[in-house]
């Protein structure tokens, strides 16, 4: 299990940083949020380039997510992993199910 961070950077494309309880003490406090959400994503779905429509956290729950950068790289996502989707600006990143079932993730759309 990961908690990762996507923002934008200054150079205005999406980034990624996995973070700790230890070095982020917010991550272990409570946080409003909006409601939940979940989806079931098909193997093999791709989502092309877009910001994240909000701060949101999604959490794999199943499945495995890859999302893609516009510098080439990415970045996988199993089961358990939390990311705080902020890149809300910029041309965003990509999202791939890379698993030969089908992703299921829990969108939790922060309140502020």
């Amino acid at each position: 299990m990961a908690i990762f961070r996507l923002y934008t950077g200054t150079d205005g494309q999406s980034h990624i940083e996995e973070q700790t309880i230890s070095a982020h003490p917010i991550l272990g406090e409570e946080r409003p949020t909006a409601h939940i959400q979940f989806r079931d994503i098909p193997a093999g779905a791709f989502m092309d380039w877009h910001p994240a429509p909000r701060r949101q956290y999604v959490i794999v729950l199943a499945g495995q997510l890859e999302i893609g950068f516009k510098d080439g790289t990415s970045r996988r996502m199993n089961p358990g992993d939390a990311t705080l989707a902020e890149d809300t600006t910029g041309p965003g990143h990509t999202t791939r199910v890379v698993s030969t079932t089908p992703a299921v993730a829990a969108i939790v759309p922060l309140a502020n």
